[in-house]
């Protein structure tokens, strides 16, 4: 796969801005977060594969640059791919844009650990996800910092 994909969609409601009438931090992580999932759910990281298999995904770095601001009314879709895929580690971008103007508001670049609920550990993925993982591989140019 070459490009991004759709993982969250939605609206910047006025209670999600801040005191300058910005999309408050708070809520960009929201969306990544929903993004996040919906990605997961596609290399076969479902609710119920976790619960099933006593899993978990654990957040250990995450990095968002913010380019643009959103304000109440603005509509977002957030697109994501997969940088790396490791035994027991997935590294993946979410770029968040302005669905109207198509402008990058913000990228967010993760890292994810898959681990035993039990031990509370590290632990490999299963081969099919890494499989989809790899598949969902880009060569994503990082936003530089301003």
């Amino acid at each position: 796969m070459t490009q991004l994909i759709e993982t969250c969609r939605g609206a910047v409601y006025p209670w999600q801005c801040d005191h300058m009438g910005h999309m408050n931090v708070m809520w960009y992580v929201g969306k990544f977060d929903e993004g996040t999932w919906n990605l997961f759910s596609m290399l076969g990281v479902t609710p119920s594969f976790l619960r099933e298999h006593h899993r978990g995904m654990a957040a250990v770095q995450q990095d968002i640059t913010y380019r643009r601001e959103l304000h109440a009314g603005d509509v977002i879709v957030v697109r994501s791919a997969m940088l790396e895929v490791r035994d027991k580690a997935l590294k993946f971008v979410h770029e968040m844009k302005n669905d109207h103007t198509g402008e990058i508001a913000a990228v967010c670049v993760l890292t994810g650990v898959h681990t035993d609920a039990k031990t509370r550990k590290a632990c490999a993925l299963p081969e099919d996800v890494r499989r989809r993982a790899r598949e969902r591989i880009v060569d994503y140019e990082l936003p530089r910092r301003q």
